[in-house]
């Protein structure tokens, strides 16, 4: 609450706000809030995007990079069809059109989130009794938690080649992740080929950290070079 209200009261009284962009400052400019709302917009996006945006991508590249060249190869031309048909050169932001026109790139990175989910474990809280659609009854005040990270893994649900990334299975998901993602995504692999290092690509699936999100364990050590422009390293 204190930051939120000297973001305010800085707000009421500067003249020059050019150099406060960030999402409170937005936020606390818009006059449709109150300090109480702001809290718990800002507490969100510290508990619920602090790792789980980062953690998703790091999945990503490492799933990449174990011999799916391809993959990238489609990935890449949508940016640069993306970059064609907006006119902008390259190390610059894409609008939030384009990014949402990046289909494949969407459906890579929810088939990443399926195999290794950023939150692998939810938790909620029974308001009434109720009955689960397998008939399984539960008790208001119940506390239910089911593993997104087990659930990515049946082949009951997704086939029995649940263990293999194919982006072609996925939908449509979450918007504001995929906000976030994508960009980073467009920008690294049109400028950069990333390489696991080779203790690591050689080693299986990387160790995982069982934390509130899905982490990998040191992170991912890689090599990254820059790209020329035909689409081969330097």
């Amino acid at each position: 609450m204190g930051i939120v209200r000297a973001r305010r009261q800085s707000a009421s009284v500067s003249v020059d706000q050019s150099q406060r962009d960030d999402v409170l400052s937005r936020f606390v400019a818009s006059a449709e809030h109150s300090d109480e709302a702001l809290r718990d917009i800002m507490l969100s996006f510290l508990i619920a995007g602090r790792e789980t945006t980062s953690s998703a991508l790091t999945w990503f590249f490492w799933l990449l990079s174990t011999s799916r060249p391809a993959m990238t190869a489609r990935v890449l031309a949508e940016v640069r069809a993306a970059r064609a048909s907006t006119g902008t050169r390259p190390g610059l932001p894409l609008g939030f059109d384009a990014l949402r026109g990046m289909h494949y790139l969407h459906a890579a990175l929810t088939e990443s989130m399926r195999l290794y989910p950023p939150a692998l474990l939810d938790s909620q809280s029974c308001a009434a009794d109720d009955t689960l659609p397998d008939g399984t009854r539960v008790g208001k005040g119940w506390s239910v938690t089911y593993s997104a990270y087990a659930m990515g893994w049946l082949s009951a649900i997704w086939g029995d080649d649940c263990a293999e990334f194919r982006p072609e299975r996925m939908c449509l998901g979450k918007e504001m992740a995929y906000v976030q993602m994508k960009p980073v995504v467009a920008s690294v692999l049109e400028e950069f080929v990333v390489d696991v290092r080779k203790e690591v690509a050689g080693g299986g699936v990387p160790e995982h950290v069982l934390s509130v999100t899905l982490r990998m364990k040191g992170g991912l050590p890689v090599q990254v070079r820059r790209r020329e422009q035909d689409g081969s390293a330097e």
